[in-house]
């Protein structure tokens, strides 16, 4: 039987996905705060992708300066909020903790950034002002977590920043592809708002950019243009079955959930396909929606690309996991309503199907978590735009491309990674635009 009952209000919804880490008060900040040892040559620091000096803000949300914390952690990340709740921290900053050399809890960084910038935002307190206008435009492709913070980053700069964004929100898979007992919507585009009231820049919302003719445009009225763009859909598998209705990818699953989470089909039994992250939010996701929901992955349980606490969260919601299966087809006329698994095992790295052990399971839904694709048909557009050969973008240190006039970060540039990697990397790349405009230190 299912952990949870399906939800039939929105209250309901609420009650299925409790916060992982609630807003902490200002007791219980000063409290942990106080645990810190405040080390010399933190690697906590170290462990961070945007290195914000962690044992400094933590020293000063103890001593009371909340701002003056809020201040350092945004100095080195703008997605300083949204980070302190959907950072895996638990194996970055403090799983580098030196408490865990010692079997003692390690500080909770993440609830105190979140704390900070929380009590920072809630008081609308001005930390930055856009600087000096010097009359140079940078056009960004993609409101994501890279292009709102290369934004950011330009507008100290002076530089005037437009951002073309396909959707009608921003934040990219901050708000469409991030569990909501992570974090809400409504946190998420708190953190947008403020952002954009402290530096100004514009954002075009519905307003992909797709064409070469859109392309020429933007180069032709700009002296810059960055890439935030991200990743697409999800990965198709090619075996026979996926185009039924209710099979879906995880990342289009996630997105249609979190916006409307009472209208999102879900199943009643549902097979999740994959290992990675994002299939664990989509098994917590309908787990919590009262599905019964197997997870599928093709090598083991040691095997996964998921964070051990990532697959912890799944289980305990209810999530069955089935390792060293494969799918070989999706059954069903119109709909789905089972899938044919074969079981695998593991010769030299590879994963070799074992002869006659296909099996079937029924379910009326399929979530695929299977990758996301790139976007190559629209980076071909970019005259001397050159793509690695799993499609990244090819980027110096700089995150400049092989075309001079575009720099990238993020998704496409890493290949898929973690909010706070593509906010550091925007971060490096805006610097190296204001240097290349003859703006910047």
């Amino acid at each position: 039987m299912p952990e949870y009952k399906k939800p039939e209000t929105f209250s309901d919804v609420l009650n299925n996905f409790d916060p992982l880490h609630p807003t902490m008060s200002a007791n219980m900040a000063y409290y942990e705060s106080s645990r810190c040892l405040f080390c010399y040559d933190a690697p906590c620091i170290k462990a961070c992708p945007t290195s914000i000096d962690i044992p400094l803000f933590i020293k000063q949300i103890n001593t009371g300066n909340i701002d003056g914390a809020s201040k350092t952690i945004y100095d080195a990340n703008y997605f300083g909020n949204i980070c302190g709740k959907v950072c895996p921290t638990k194996v970055l900053c403090e799983g580098a903790c030196v408490y865990n050399e010692q079997d003692v809890k390690p500080i909770d960084i993440g609830s105190l950034q979140a704390f900070a910038t929380n009590h920072t935002m809630s008081k609308g307190k001005q930390l930055y002002k856009p600087g000096k206008e010097n009359g140079k435009k940078v056009a960004i492709i993609g409101a994501g977590p890279a292009g709102i913070s290369a934004a950011c980053e330009l507008r100290l700069h002076g530089c005037t920043v437009d951002l073309y964004e396909s959707k009608a929100q921003p934040s990219g898979l901050a708000l469409y592809g991030v569990a909501p007992y992570k974090i809400t919507n409504e946190e998420i585009i708190a953190e947008m708002e403020y952002l954009q009231s402290q530096f100004g820049y514009t954002v075009h919302y519905n307003h992909p950019i797709t064409t070469k003719e859109q392309l020429n445009n933007l180069e032709a009225n700009y002296d810059c243009i960055f890439l935030g763009i991200g990743m697409g859909g999800t990965r198709k598998l090619g075996i026979n079955g996926e185009n039924l209705k209710n099979c879906i990818g995880a990342t289009e699953f996630i997105e249609e959930f979190k916006l409307k989470p009472l209208d999102t089909f879900i199943g009643k039994s549902v097979v999740v396909l994959g290992g990675g992250n994002t299939a664990m939010d989509a098994a917590s996701e309908a787990s919590r929606m009262g599905a019964q929901v197997h997870l599928v992955y093709r090598r083991s349980k040691s095997g996964m690309g998921a964070y051990p606490f990532e697959y912890d969260l799944a289980k305990n919601a209810g999530t069955t996991g089935m390792f060293n299966c494969n799918p070989t087809e999706i059954l069903g006329n119109d709909s789905v309503e089972g899938i044919c698994l074969i079981r695998t095992k593991i010769i030299d790295g590879k994963v070799t199907y074992i002869e006659n052990s296909e099996f079937e399971i029924k379910c009326d839904m399929v979530i695929m978590a299977t990758g996301q694709a790139k976007m190559p048909e629209f980076l071909n557009l970019i005259d001397g735009l050159e793509l690695d050969k799993s499609n990244r973008i090819i980027c110096n240190e700089s995150y400049q491309t092989t075309n001079p006039k575009y720099f990238a970060s993020g998704d496409a540039v890493n290949g898929g990674a973690e909010v706070v990697n593509a906010a550091g990397e925007a971060k490096i790349a805006a610097q190296a635009i204001a240097l290349k405009l003859g703006i910047g230190k």
